[in-house]
């Protein structure tokens, strides 16, 4: 079954179920319905993932059970002007040049694909593969808690097929830790000065991507840049903050910020000016990585009230100070990145502001370095920190038997040799490493190009290739 007709049917159908992290019912619930109408045993486990299991066809019985894997969240990213509810609305798509795009939003095919996937492999009736179980897993965009809650008894495959690799052609064998960070400040308001008038200040249309695998092309990030832009007001002409917001989530670029803010009423037409001579600075520094880059200011009514002065300045200075994108390279490895930090968002509510970091390194401690500095710039300026979500990286095994059957079978099929890699962003096949340490693992997958963003694509050449691929493993 080379088609990949069954493939699109089913992704088109989760595309109508919404799914973002953290609300992952719906599409549970679906998987739990889909198993129950193809016969199929399912459990649903405490963390919320559901394995479905698939019995071995007709002389594959004696083969290594095979476990496919892939998480059913999605990072929810709209792009300005556009108007959607994750948890109740579909994901609109269309296609261009080849690739599927959706409108407005994140697409989903991270990690859609691999739900897509194994829906077909479940399906199929004329895929000859050795037994199945079918994980998948929930909320792996928000730390990967489905992974995390895994139970060291769930599954009996020896095998691991991770479906979660975003470029066709690459087979990954390793990946990178993670710990995320958030930093917190609480506050009193205080009151409007007499004499002031209010802006928006908004940094906008920003390309955004995945704090990893896109960390590397050095894109902009709005907060970054709207920090540095509000530590020039509060210098010049005595700013005064009434809340910042920016981004989504940890584990994304943010694309888009905002502050409210005050200045004194008669320093309006030098505000315009110095916004103008910013937008050429960052237009100039982001010329090809962002070349949308828009500084916009906006008079607004007053707010009800401010930062005080001092944690403003705390806050803005800590962020202008952090690290942030790529912070160390691989000396072993060209051109691949081994460490680096995001500041994924920051949001103002309730006298409380929060900001949420990730970073990632394949080495601990140069992890444990990032975290440490991130810790006592904000612990300097008066935030409490809290880490969570860490996770080992996936080392690789470059004698590992499943490896070479798929290079094997890539040559065969391809005429051409698969590039093997570890990759600079989180997979779960980490985590799984710690649970099962003896499982044989691969990730591979089809071309998804800027995941996490709303300019997220699907190759559709590459999802044949891709789908060729898996069912060829699975028939070896």
């Amino acid at each position: 079954m080379n088609s990949t007709t069954s493939f699109w049917k089913y992704f088109d159908e989760i595309c109508k179920i919404p799914r973002p992290s953290g609300n992952c019912s719906a599409i549970i619930k679906h998987l739990e319905q889909f198993a129950k109408s193809n016969n199929l045993d399912s459990k649903i486990d405490d963390a919320g993932n559901i394995v479905i299991g698939k019995p071995a066809t007709i002389g594959m019985e004696s083969r290594p059970a095979v476990i496919l894997q892939g998480h059913v969240d999605m990072v929810p990213q709209i792009a300005p002007g556009t108007t959607h509810d994750f948890t109740k609305d579909s994901i609109k798509y269309s296609e261009k040049d080849g690739k599927i795009f959706a409108q407005g939003t994140t697409l989903g095919a991270d990690n859609g694909v691999a739900v897509a996937s194994m829906m077909a492999v479940l399906a199929s009736t004329n895929i000859k593969h050795p037994a199945l179980e079918c994980l998948f897993t929930v909320d792996e965009e928000i730390g990967m808690l489905g992974a995390f809650g895994l139970d060291s008894n769930a599954l009996k495959g020896e095998i691991l097929l991770n479906l979660d690799s975003e470029e066709e052609g690459e087979l990954i064998v390793g990946c990178c830790g993670a710990t995320r960070a958030e930093c917190k400040f609480i506050y009193s308001k205080e009151p409007v000065p007499r004499g002031d008038a209010a802006y928006k200040i908004s940094v906008q249309n920003l390309k955004g991507g995945h704090s990893g695998l896109d960390i590397h092309l050095q894109r902009a990030n709005a907060i970054k840049c709207l920090s540095h832009f509000l530590k020039t007001l509060v210098r010049d002409f005595e700013a005064r903050v009434a809340s910042i917001e920016g981004g989504t989530v940890c584990n994304a670029i943010p694309n888009e910020a905002s502050a409210i803010i005050t200045i004194p009423a008669e320093g309006e037409d030098d505000l315009y000016e110095v916004a103008q001579e910013f937008q050429e600075i960052f237009g100039n520094e982001y010329e090809v990585s962002d070349p949308e880059f828009e500084l916009t200011v906006e008079s607004i009514s007053l707010p009800e009230g401010l930062l005080p002065e001092f944690v403003q300045d705390d806050i803005i200075n800590a962020i202008v100070a952090i690290p942030n994108g790529v912070y160390r390279y691989s000396p072993t490895l060209k051109g691949v990145v081994e460490t680096s930090s995001n500041l994924g968002s920051i949001h103002t509510k309730d006298n409380i502001i929060i900001l949420d970091f990730l970073f990632r390194s394949t080495l601990d401690s140069m992890k444990g370095e990032v975290k440490s500095m991130i810790e006592s710039i904000f612990l300097l300026a008066g935030a409490s920190v809290r880490f969570w979500g860490n996770y080992d990286g996936w080392e690789p095994n470059m004698e590992s038997e499943i490896l070479k059957k798929t290079v094997k079978s890539y040559k065969y099929l391809f005429n051409e040799e698969p590039r093997v890699s570890i990759i600079h962003a989180g997979l779960e096949c980490g985590i799984f490493s710690s649970i099962y340490p003896d499982w044989d693992m691969l990730s591979f997958g089809p071309t998804i190009k800027h995941p996490h963003s709303v300019n997220e694509n699907l190759d559709i050449n590459s999802v044949e290739r891709f789908w060729k691929l898996l069912v060829a493993i699975l028939e070896a």
